[in-house]
């Protein structure tokens, strides 16, 4: 089998993972995404550049570090807070203020951090470095488990998603591929014989509406899950529903439609309410979280939703 060795971008590669398809799997995270879920809530993964991170609790003070983080930027946007006591005791401590407007996105405080409460959020790396991390979770794989590649939208890094594809394959590893399917649907069918099963999001059966809660239409997505599962993907399909947004009787009822237009390609409907666990991820970024007055759907209104998908014979589960 022939691959490249093609670099990539990640955030993160996270073991033990069983939220991401079948069995155990380890999940990798890729970098960058072309949508802009209101509701996302892995904000580091939005972004295809470097981000830089702040988690204040874990900062000891720029007493007892002497400053590093200030003295590292060149920029001069990190300068001394008001103390301020140290969480869970009276003790006070002398935090850095961050001035984003200002920031060059050097990175150089993070380096110079000694606790990362300044962190880089993504690092680089290639197929090859990834695999042989992969391996080393392969015994969780023997039962059903395997490799799922996420985001950020991993199709956005596609040199690096079908080169690791094929190096798994060839390994006998079971892949998913987790996507929003807003790519070109030539790239779909190139990586298509490469992967298990495609972990596929509708947001919005509404093209308009679509645009206004992730930043494009979804014209494209519809078409490639339509190609997908003519050609013999497998497709999990994935439906975030978010109060007030896209939880609409019709709106239900047309993305139900549309799963069981796909027949037997669907192995399974996933209803993921809304949450809130990304919040902070946000305030660590520096960045607004939009949705911070929704609140998760009733367990009544998910179970009366998992009825409309039921009715027309569709295997579903609240996820």
């Amino acid at each position: 089998m022939d691959y490249v060795n093609a670099k990539g971008h990640i955030y993160d590669i996270q073991g033990y993972a069983v939220h991401d398809g079948p069995g155990i799997r380890t999940t990798v995270y890729t970098k960058g995404c072309p949508l802009r879920c209101l509701w996302c809530h892995s904000p580091e993964s939005q972004r295809h550049e470097f981000e830089l991170g702040w988690l204040a609790l874990k900062c000891i003070g720029a007493e007892l570090c002497e400053d590093a983080c200030i003295r590292a930027c060149p920029a001069g946007v990190l300068t001394r807070d008001a103390p301020s006591k140290r969480t869970g005791t009276d003790e006070w401590i002398i935090k850095p203020k961050l001035d984003r407007t200002g920031c060059t996105n050097c990175l150089k405080c993070a380096e110079a951090c000694v606790t990362k409460a300044l962190y880089v959020s993504g690092w680089d790396t290639d197929v090859d470095t990834v695999y042989a991390r992969l391996m080393k979770d392969a015994v969780f794989f023997e039962d059903g488990g395997g490799v799922t590649i996420s985001g950020g939208e991993a199709m956005a890094q596609f040199d690096f998603t079908l080169n690791l594809c094929k190096k798994l394959k060839d390994s006998g590893i079971h892949i998913c591929l987790d996507t929003t399917g807003f790519a070109p649907t030539e790239r779909f069918a190139e990586i298509l014989p490469w992967v298990d099963l495609f972990l596929y999001d509708i947001k919005h059966m509404d093209s308009c509406h679509h645009e206004k809660l992730t930043g494009v239409p979804n014209g494209l997505i519809l078409d490639n899950a339509r190609y997908l599962a003519a050609h013999g993907g497998a497709l999990q399909v994935r439906f975030p529903i978010i109060p007030k947004l896209n939880d609409s009787p019709e709106n239900i009822a047309a993305t139900a439609d549309f799963c069981a237009e796909l027949g037997k390609a669907v192995t399974l409907v996933q209803l993921l309410p809304y949450h809130q666990a990304g919040r902070m991820k946000y305030e660590r970024l520096g960045r607004p979280y939009r949705l911070k007055n929704v609140v998760p759907p009733p367990e009544e209104f998910m179970e009366k939703a998992l009825e409309v998908f039921k009715a027309r014979g569709l295997p579903c589960q609240i996820h």
